[in-house]
C-alpha cells in the first residue's frame, strides 16, 4: 500500500523547487527551466525532479549548462525543500531532463509522414479501376435464362 502522504510530498517539493529557482538561483548558466514532474520514493528519501529547458526567441537552449547549474545548485534546493517542508530528512534530488518535448517532436514528424504517404496512395488511387467487374457477386434480381422442354 502507497503512503498517500507522498502524493502531496511531490506536489509540495514541485512548488518550492519552481518558486526557489525562479527568485533565488541567480546562475547565468541556467536557462528557463520549467520543473515538469517530481517522483518521490515510498520511503520519501530520494526524489527524481523531471525538468524542461525552453528555448528562448533570440537563442536555443543550452542543456548541458543548465544540467550543471542544477547540478551545483543541488544542495541549496535540497537543504531549502526540507526547510519548507518541515521533514526531518530532506530527500536527495537527481535532476533528469524530461523527454517530452523531443518525443512530441518526433510523433509529429511520424503523423506528418504517415499523411504524407495517405495523401500519395489517395492520389494514385484516383484514376484507377477494379481488375474485374465492379460488382463480382451475383444478385437474386438477375434475369437467368429458363431452359424451356422442347415439344
Amino acid at each position: 500500500m502507497t503512503n498517500p502522504r507522498i502524493p502531496i510530498l511531490e506536489d509540495r517539493i514541485h512548488e518550492v523547487l519552481a518558486r526557489f529557482l525562479e527568485r533565488r538561483v541567480k546562475d547565468p548558466r541556467l536557462g528557463f527551466v520549467t520543473i515538469t514532474d517530481v517522483h518521490l520514493t515510498g520511503d520519501a528519501r530520494e526524489a527524481t525532479v523531471f525538468y524542461t529547458v525552453l528555448d528562448a526567441p533570440d537563442a536555443p537552449a543550452d542543456l548541458p549548462g543548465s544540467a550543471a547549474a542544477l547540478e551545483s545548485a543541488k544542495g541549496l534546493l535540497r537543504s531549502t525543500v526540507g526547510k519548507a517542508l518541515g521533514l526531518k530528512f530532506a530527500p536527495t534530488l537527481a535532476f533528469v531532463r524530461d523527454a517530452t518535448q523531443a518525443t512530441a517532436a518526433d510523433m509529429e514528424s511520424l503523423l506528418a509522414k504517415a499523411q504524407l504517404s495517405d495523401a500519395e496512395l489517395a492520389a494514385g488511387r484516383d484514376g484507377a479501376q477494379y481488375a474485374g467487374d465492379p460488382d463480382p457477386y451475383k444478385h437474386d434480381d438477375e434475369d437467368e435464362p429458363e431452359d424451356e422442354p422442347a415439344a
